[in-house]
């Protein structure tokens, strides 16, 4: 196995991807959610054998499209490195605070501990 082998195995393809409007529904009607300072973690179980990642960030919260990338790019990278860690489970990250300026490690810090304690089997969700 070569490096490049093992680098591909991280990827971020299509199959850990939420990309129907109907899955983004079925997890905000799960009502299972973790929130931090500047995001909402939503997530349901979803029987496959890996998790996959929706992701909304609304444009009146990160009004520059170079900030709404730079979430989504921060949000993905810090998925694709543990989504193999994870239990089988549909999320959804929502930016709930607004965003001016690019704070990229404190939103790789909040993405990482919602993912962390959404793992954890004992995790309590608000409703």
């Amino acid at each position: 196995m070569s490096d490049t082998d093992s680098v591909e195995d991280f990827g971020f393809r299509r199959q850990h991807r939420l990309l129907k409007p109907t899955e983004f529904s079925d997890v905000f009607a799960a009502r299972r959610v973790l929130r931090s300072l500047h995001f909402a973690l939503h997530f349901k179980d979803n029987g496959l054998p890996h998790a996959r990642l929706g992701l909304v960030i609304p444009k009146k919260l990160a009004h520059a499209a170079v900030l709404r990338n730079a979430i989504k790019r921060q949000a993905r990278e810090v998925f694709r490195l543990c989504c193999f860690n994870m239990p089988a489970r549909d999320l959804v990250l929502r930016l709930t605070q607004s965003v001016r300026t690019p704070d990229k490690e404190a939103w790789r810090g909040e993405i990482t501990a919602l993912l962390a304690r959404m793992g954890k089997p004992d995790t309590k969700a608000e409703v």
